[in-house]
């Protein structure tokens, strides 16, 4: 095999491997579980993701169906709640405090991001990064 095929075939492998993997998610326990979980993950998103990247955030495999994609902003948590996981509205507004708005996008303010975890945590299979994501006009354009 040349050198040239190698360099391909590493590139094919590469290719078909998608860059973010689902992480098996541990329930929070704790504030302290969710402050630690958000710093290594901010950490891990900080090595993963390119700066020219938009959309990012984290998406929640709900064990129950349905998906809930975050991300977080200077001053917000901005939710995208699939329709499969609509579900999940009422555990949000006990949890945070907010009013369903009426589309899928949910503003929160920063200091509910805790509170947001710590709700949804026992019902999460897993996590993974995403970037590409629409999370509406309130979402932050850069990484």
């Amino acid at each position: 095999m040349t050198s040239d095929q190698n360099t391909n075939d590493r590139a094919a492998d590469s290719a078909e491997r998608p860059r973010f993997r689902p992480v098996p998610w541990t329930p929070l326990e704790t504030p302290q579980d969710v402050e630690l979980w958000i710093d290594e993950h901010n950490r891990t998103m900080q090595e993963l993701v390119r700066p020219q990247e938009t959309g990012v955030g984290v998406r929640f495999r709900l064990a129950p169906g349905g998906d809930v994609y975050m991300q977080t902003t200077a001053d917000a948590v901005i939710l995208d709640v699939e329709p499969d996981a609509g579900w999940i509205a009422p555990l949000i507004m006990a949890a945070t405090g907010a009013e369903q708005p009426a589309g899928t996008i949910w503003v929160l303010p920063d200091d509910k991001l805790v509170q947001l975890l710590l709700g949804l945590s026992t019902l999460v299979e897993h996590s993974l990064i995403v970037t590409g994501h629409n999370f509406g006009k309130h979402a932050r354009r850069n990484f």
